[in-house]
């Protein structure tokens, strides 16, 4: 079952934006989303998957080097989603971009994914 689900994608010229969200599928993976750490990656035709951005629940960030200081990753706990505003869209981030939760299980972490949401930036 899949326990995430994406939303904002979508076709946007470039110097465009867009924003993107992440959030729990069920109410019983609610609380668990909540205290894990969720990143954004992406795959497009050329590249294999990508980081984009991570966030703690403590909302400590890290971003992938193609998209510092264009993409901002964001919590709002009263919502439970995790939010990726993307500013100054390029072509080369078209792709298909999915979240992810790292739940801890014993001891190891386990990823959860989306089934993604596709992103198309015209030139």
């Amino acid at each position: 079952q899949v326990q995430l689900v994406e939303s904002g994608g979508g076709f946007v010229q470039s110097g465009g934006s867009l924003r993107l969200s992440c959030a729990p599928s069920t109410v019983a993976f609610g609380s668990i989303f909540r205290n894990s750490t969720v990143g954004w990656y992406r795959r497009s035709a050329a590249n294999e998957r990508e980081l984009v951005a991570t966030i703690t629940s403590g909302k400590s960030t890290n971003y992938g080097d193609a998209v510092k200081g264009r993409f901002a990753i964001s919590r709002d706990n009263a919502k439970n989603t995790v939010d990726l505003q993307m500013n100054s869209l390029k072509p080369e981030d078209t792709a298909d971009y999915y979240c992810a939760a790292f739940v801890l299980s014993g001891a190891t972490i386990r990823p959860y994914w989306g089934q993604g949401t596709q992103v198309t930036v015209s030139s």
